[in-house]
């Protein structure tokens, strides 16, 4: 079986968004959940109340060499009300906001790019307020949300029709206006020609951009200096391998290979993956001298580097989780970092 990729996609109640997706050549599985808040393992009953932060979500398994991923955007966009602010049809609140979870720069751009398409249409009176960020930890639904459309075809039914969506499919995206999708090319197949480019010449959004794309926590660390709870991080104990991105730019920047457990709650790392991506500032900011770290691609604080670490460099990196995404050994190549495979190979060699 060839390698299955991610896709991610808010539009309102995932019952509706989930069943668009079934049946389709080349995806695999569709799975229901919660993406973009504060809360670890949020249940539906919180998420519902809409102070979690998370959207609903589809997290879609498919196979790019059979669908594109401009062709799920396309499934997906033709579901939603794109310029709704409030939520979708019935459903109002954050939770049931439209939102692209891009798992790569490439379905980051394509996402951009569809969206650019819909509002140069003017098929709508108001912009696109499809949000386009970054993908987060993915929280699956309770088990009873997964293929809810074929688990109660009746219940769904009605509250797919009761809810204005079904109508508003039907009247809006007729063929004319889904062929504003045709000709966005995913160019998956050439990503690795291009990885380098991609990953040390990132684009950085505006604050403005970067406010809705970040969870709040990642906004605050990365631009505002703030530092996360110990032990209440998503990295701090974090023992798979692989690599640590800038969150921002999505630069690499810290190595499971350098990671160890220091004891203060926060990821450690020994030394940087390249000394040329981090910044180092001094920081008064508790009235005593600290050297501050950051991220040279996006200017993202990242944390604070010690003098009591492992040798031989002696240095201990004390960095935010929330200033990171973690990308596993296994998923490299996946998301356009293949070049950093040999990192571990090195190992594997001199077994």
């Amino acid at each position: 079986m060839n390698q299955l990729s991610k896709a991610t996609f808010a539009g309102g109640c995932f019952w509706c968004i989930a069943s668009a997706f079934d049946d389709k050549e080349g995806i695999e599985q569709v799975i229901s959940g919660y993406m973009g808040g504060d809360v670890d393992n949020p249940s539906y009953e919180y998420v519902c109340t809409g102070s979690t932060g998370h959207a609903e979500v589809v997290q879609v398994h498919f196979d790019p060499n059979v669908i594109s991923y401009p062709e799920l955007l396309k499934i997906f966009f033709s579901q939603i009300n794109p310029t709704d602010e409030g939520g979708s049809f019935l459903d109002r609140g954050s939770q049931y906001r439209s939102a692209v979870f891009y798992h790569t720069d490439e379905q980051k751009q394509l996402a951009l790019e569809a969206i650019q398409r819909i509002d140069e249409s003017k098929m709508f009176d108001k912009p696109v307020v499809t949000e386009v960020q970054a993908a987060v930890e993915f929280f699956p639904a309770e088990e009873y949300h997964q293929d809810y459309h074929k688990k109660n075809p009746v219940q769904y039914k009605y509250y797919s029709v009761g809810s204005g969506r079904k109508s508003f499919v039907k009247r809006v995206w007729d063929e004319k206006n889904l062929k504003i999708f045709d000709g966005i090319e995913s160019k998956q197949k050439d990503a690795s020609a291009q990885t380098e480019q991609k990953t040390f010449t990132p684009h950085i959004p505006d604050d403005e951009t970067l406010k809705k794309q970040l969870t709040p926590l990642q906004y605050r660390v990365t631009r505002e200096n703030a530092t996360e709870p110990p032990f209440k991080n998503e990295f701090w104990d974090n023992k798979q391998e692989g690599i640590y991105v800038d969150v921002i730019s999505g630069t690499p920047l810290f190595s499971s290979k350098d990671k160890f457990d220091s004891g203060c709650g926060w990821p450690s790392f020994s030394q940087p993956i390249e000394d040329k991506q981090i910044v180092e500032k001094e920081d008064h900011l508790l009235f005593v001298q600290r050297t501050e770290v950051r991220s040279k691609s996006s200017d993202a604080h990242l944390g604070h580097v010690f003098d009591d670490g492992p040798g031989p460099s002696g240095l201990r990196y004390c960095i935010n989780s929330a200033a990171l995404k973690f990308i596993p050994r296994q998923e490299l190549k996946q998301h356009g970092y293949q070049d950093f495979e040999k990192l571990f190979f090195q190992d594997a060699t001199q077994a």
